[in-house]
């Protein structure tokens, strides 16, 4: 029996993957490549290129290798694309889930960990944000997740079928061991942003918003280390194997840090003072999203291991600073 990971070539499913392969887990790999590539994968991992919203490939992937369980990554995740082209991530995020847990059910896969995000709380009326606070998405990326919980919460109490959906604060870093970390050279994540500004990958950062009713008026968010994340998807996976009922989790710190914070903060890992635009708000974005994480602590047993701001940046710039070497070496 074998754990399919979806979008398990990307960013936080490769560290998924080498995190279950250390764990002896037999797995495999749908990933279309779009944004994950396949060197990022441990050598265990089978890798399948396809797409996720391929009923038929999804499907056969299933039975060919007797998958017991499904975690869930594959989808676009850039807020303020979700707002100019909401089709796309309609499409790719709510549809493409829909069709992926009915392949499920008649494959008779009753474990499932969904990719969620915070970005279903909108701005939240209370910090830190609960699980059952009120759900307000300001964007479509964060409509499209939320309508995804919605219909596993329906397809779990209509059949056997348990899943755990768990909602990411900001995620950032690279594995400790530099297997693998965020490769995406037009990502939009902050710190790879601000990193590969203070490498010379890119001549200047944007800093969008500066008006906020914040610490000093830039956005303030949750940072999780990448790795800490994955863990939560392990224990998350135990649980659900232990026959633990469906479930919404937080992941964060419960810790805040504002845009001016972090970008501070690569500075001063890096020892590099790039240039940093101020620039208008984007669409969708919440001036203050932090996470209360007691019930996956409670539940999963979770104890994170990497929550300090310096040590995920510092990795981040490690893994951006491999990430050159790579180039240099294949002359790209």
């Amino acid at each position: 029996m074998k754990t399919l990971i979806t979008g398990g070539a990307g960013y936080i499913g490769s560290h998924m993957a080498h995190c279950l392969a250390r764990s002896g887990e037999y797995l495999v790999v749908l990933d279309n490549l779009s944004t994950g590539f396949g060197w990022l994968l441990p050598p265990s991992a089978e890798l399948i290129v396809g797409d996720v919203s391929d009923t038929a490939l999804v499907e056969r992937v299933l039975a060919e290798h007797q998958v017991s369980a499904v975690i869930h990554f594959a989808g676009s995740i850039i807020v303020p694309e979700s707002v100019s082209d909401p089709l796309k991530y309609y499409r790719n995020n709510t549809a493409a889930s829909r069709n992926l847990i009915e392949a499920c059910i008649k494959a008779g896969v009753d474990k499932f960990i969904f990719s969620s995000t915070a970005a279903v709380y909108g701005d939240p009326v209370s910090i830190p944000v609960e699980e059952d606070a009120p759900l307000a998405p300001l964007s479509p990326y964060g409509l499209s997740k939320l309508m995804t919980e919605q219909m596993l919460r329906d397809v779990s109490a209509a059949h056997d079928f348990r899943y755990t959906a768990l909602r990411y604060f900001n995620v950032a870093g690279a594995d400790p061991e530099g297997m693998t970390g965020q490769s995406t050279p037009e990502a939009t994540h902050l710190i790879k942003v601000a990193c590969q500004t203070a490498l010379g990958q890119r001549p200047e950062m944007k800093l969008f918003g500066a008006d906020y009713d914040t610490i000093d008026g830039t956005a303030v968010r949750d940072y999780i280390h990448v790795s800490d994340l994955v863990e939560a998807h392990r224990l998350a996976l135990l649980r659900l194997r232990a026959g633990g009922a469906s479930a919404v989790m937080n992941c964060g710190y419960g810790e805040g840090f504002s845009v001016r914070q972090v970008i501070e903060t690569v500075k001063r890992v890096s020892g590099v003072d790039f240039k940093v635009i101020e620039s208008d708000r984007r669409p969708g974005d919440s001036p203050k999203v932090v996470a209360s994480n007691a019930r996956a602590c409670t539940e999963l047993g979770w104890v994170p291991k990497y929550n300090d701001l310096e040590l995920i940046v510092r990795h981040a710039l490690e893994w951006e600073q491999k990430l050159i070497a790579r180039r240099v070496n294949e002359g790209t």
